[in-house]
């Protein structure tokens, strides 16, 4: 059903990941309205659907958790010039997109004020800082689930949410075309794909990127005796080059990467085997169904803050979901370049010997595959409704 209205919405995604996701909401919205008017703190996936964008999504990529600190002087005034502009603009909704420790606090100002709020990627209240569902409850009118168990939860916190699946396992197809992403990047179908995805911020590819580059010289030193190695990096953001080839030629200046911008997903699809960082990357490699193990490193400090306040015993997505160390997480100290490459050689090996861990993997895919850009639009005319929002 087209709505023959106006739509106008102001949006905050805080990475690439949030970006995507903010897109297929978007494209949902431009479905039912003839008119969608959105602007905010936007991405190229955002722009690409119409946002007008007045900061860039890269503005909120801090993580960790001393690291925002520097930065918190230019994100407090964003913030606050982000609250008078949208109050400005009337919007019929304001839709914070993950990053929480920012659009939570916004959102509770902006309900405040009387703007319907809601928020699309529920914080990880099941993972730590499960107190934070109480400053979910004041902040947010509607919260966009996209994992199944999420819906219990809040069900049970009496907090209007909707399971909207995951548009990721939509848009990643059930069954990978390898050799064709392979001859799309002019990678021999005979050569052994090694992707590395060591992160999409500058501080998590400071940390990542040595080792990671350290464990593919040692990938290929045993894998190119019988076949050729080919070393994928897709770069997420072109500001991230410089930083990724100092890198790669300090730590692993004999290795031979083949730099590619974006082009994330085809990567994965290339790859014969992944090594990739902990976040939303680590479920679209999983969905993907190759070798893959997970790894992050930190600081000193969040690394050892993070084991008293973690509710579950993984960090990676896919094993979350699973409820289990399905995929190997290598962290922190583990997370040698020995290490590394010893626990990406053995995944391997398991995949080639037991064809169920590509099974327990599709059963994954499965259970996240929903209409996403249409319950997305019913939830925010949900919203709407029990708002009593007026359309202007």
């Amino acid at each position: 059903m087209t709505h023959t209205e106006k739509l106008k919405l102001v949006m905050v995604a805080g990475e690439s990941s949030g970006d995507q996701l903010a897109a297929v909401l978007l494209q949902g919205a431009q479905s039912h309205y003839t008119q969608v008017q959105s602007a905010g703190i936007v991405g190229t996936a955002m722009q690409a659907q119409g946002a007008q964008q007045w900061w860039p999504a890269q503005s909120l990529a801090v993580r960790g958790y001393f690291e925002p600190i520097k930065h918190l002087p230019r994100i407090l005034k964003m913030r606050n010039e982000l609250i008078q502009q949208t109050l400005s603009m009337h919007p019929h909704v304001f839709i914070g997109i993950d990053a929480p420790d920012f659009n939570l606090g916004v959102e509770a100002k902006l309900r405040a004020q009387g703007l319907p709020t809601m928020h699309y990627v529920s914080p990880s209240v099941w993972a730590w800082r499960a107190g934070r569902i109480e400053k979910i409850r004041r902040a947010v009118d509607h919260m966009l689930l996209i994992f199944p168990f999420e819906q219990q939860i809040y069900n049970d916190a009496r907090i209007p949410a909707t399971y909207v699946g995951h548009p990721f396992a939509q848009q990643i197809p059930l069954i990978a075309q390898t050799e064709q992403a392979k001859q799309s990047l002019g990678i021999d179908a005979g050569a052994f794909a090694l992707a590395l995805l060591p992160g999409s911020r500058a501080s998590e590819i400071q940390y990542n990127a040595p080792n990671f580059f350290k464990a593919a010289q040692l990938m290929a030193q045993r894998i190119g005796t019988s076949k050729p190695v080919e070393c994928m990096v897709p770069i997420a953001h072109a500001n991230l080059r410089p930083q990724l080839l100092n890198i790669q030629q300090t730590h692993a200046p004999n290795l031979t990467i083949r730099w590619l911008d974006g082009q994330a997903r085809t990567v994965m699809e290339a790859a014969d085997a992944t090594i990739v960082a902990s976040g939303t990357a680590s479920l679209e490699v999983a969905l993907y169904k190759k070798p893959s193990i997970i790894s992050y490193q930190t600081s000193w400090l969040s690394a050892k803050i993070y084991p008293y306040v973690a509710l579950q015993p993984w960090i990676g997505l896919p094993n979350i979901l699973m409820r289990s160390h399905f995929i190997p997480e290598v962290l922190q100290d583990e997370a040698t370049p020995l290490g590394l490459a010893d626990a990406l050689s053995n995944e391997v090996e398991r995949y080639a010997k037991d064809a169920s861990v590509y099974a327990q993997l599709m059963h994954m895919h499965h259970s996240l595959i929903a209409d996403t850009p249409n319950l997305c639009v019913q939830a925010i005319e949900q919203t709407l409704h029990t708002t009593r929002a007026r359309v202007v």
